[in-house]
């Protein structure tokens, strides 16, 4: 089964954050595990894809860039989105279906957003998509903590699925380029 790693929105205003926005929760233990999963990615040749916000740091400049802390594979494919859903207006889905893509494992910014649109939009275009629980973040809303967004996410984006795709939640430390997705499809 082909796989890619796609991390979302990892850039550097948007982590550390700005004179108009906060940085996200957890940041340095978040770019940390991007960098595991990076890691073990590029072990099991899966190749990785980084999508930048074109409204983060007006689409220029060092706060538009992945963040400098994160281990950028020189064979890493990045491209650009102007709205909140990855696939909208970008090459993302065509690349995929280029590269026979089949599993997606996804992680990045921000949680309730981009990440969220991707895990959706991912199973409604056929991907069975595995989100990585701990690597993804946020930052606070007026309602809730970034902590309760992220838990809430992961509850109900574990299990979710558009009849013949599922996403599964798993932890950066499971074997992520594994999927078990046939099993979980098995037991409901």
């Amino acid at each position: 089964m082909k796989q890619t790693l796609l991390i979302i929105d990892a850039q550097q205003d948007l982590m550390e954050g700005n004179s108009e926005e906060q940085g996200v929760f957890e940041k340095d233990r978040i770019i940390q595990t991007i960098n595991s999963v990076i890691e073990k990615a590029l072990n099991e040749r899966i190749p990785v894809v980084f999508i930048r916000d074109l409204d983060v740091a007006n689409g220029e400049g060092p706060g538009f860039q992945i963040h400098r802390d994160i281990n950028v594979p020189s064979t890493a494919t990045i491209l650009d989105k102007a709205a909140t859903n990855s696939f909208y207006g970008t090459p993302l889905n065509e690349h995929l279906r280029e590269n026979h893509v089949e599993h997606l494992v996804i992680m990045g910014c921000k949680t309730e957003h981009c990440i969220d649109t991707a895990v959706r939009t991912a199973t409604i275009n056929q991907y069975d998509v595995t989100l990585v629980g701990d690597g993804h973040s946020t930052t606070d809303s007026k309602i809730l903590s970034a902590k309760q967004i992220i838990l809430h996410h992961n509850e109900t984006l574990h299990g979710h699925y558009n009849v013949d795709n599922f996403s599964l939640v798993r932890q950066s430390t499971e074997d992520l380029f594994n999927p078990v997705h046939s099993e979980y499809r098995s037991s409901i």
